[in-house]
């Protein structure tokens, strides 16, 4: 089953628990869709959603997602009280995907999961040599995240 972008953020943004002071950032959001796309194309080469990602200043981006939060700073907490959230149905592989990139990439920050990208050839790759600090919006593809992190997953 292929979702949309925005219901992969509304997932991450529901596991935030703000009564524990659990906090989300556009950027840490961003982050979160991206490793979701690329380990769910990864392991069941299919996508999760039909939209670009591409190779931004600050790491992987879904331009829906950019959008529907581009009047937040990048580095700061939404404020979830403010953010309508929608509910959906997961099928169980995705539920899975998803619950497994938010345990093992949602404790980290916006900065450390933007660093992290940075240092992964998805990224690199796409920005073909363009400096990390001018704008970029070239495509990382789906060939590119699975050839990357199929590797990492491989037995030593």
């Amino acid at each position: 089953m292929q979702y949309q972008a925005n219901n992969i953020a509304d997932f991450f943004l529901s596991q935030v628990d703000t009564n524990l002071g659990d906090t989300i950032s556009p950027i840490k959001l961003q982050k979160l869709v991206y490793y979701a796309q690329a380990w769910n194309y990864t392991i069941f080469d299919r996508p999760l959603f039909d939209e670009r990602v591409e190779a931004w200043t600050h790491g992987p981006v879904v331009r829906s997602i950019y959008e529907r939060f581009k009047e937040y700073p990048i580095y700061s907490p939404l404020d979830l009280s403010e953010i309508r959230i929608d509910e959906i149905y997961f099928d169980s592989d995705t539920l899975a995907i998803l619950n497994d990139v938010n345990m093992i990439y949602g404790e980290h920050s916006g900065k450390y999961l933007e660093d992290l990208t940075h240092n992964e050839n998805p990224w690199i790759n796409a920005r073909a040599g363009i400096p990390p600090y001018l704008a970029c919006t070239n495509e990382i593809t789906l060939k590119s995240m699975k050839s990357y992190y199929s590797k990492i997953r491989e037995p030593k």
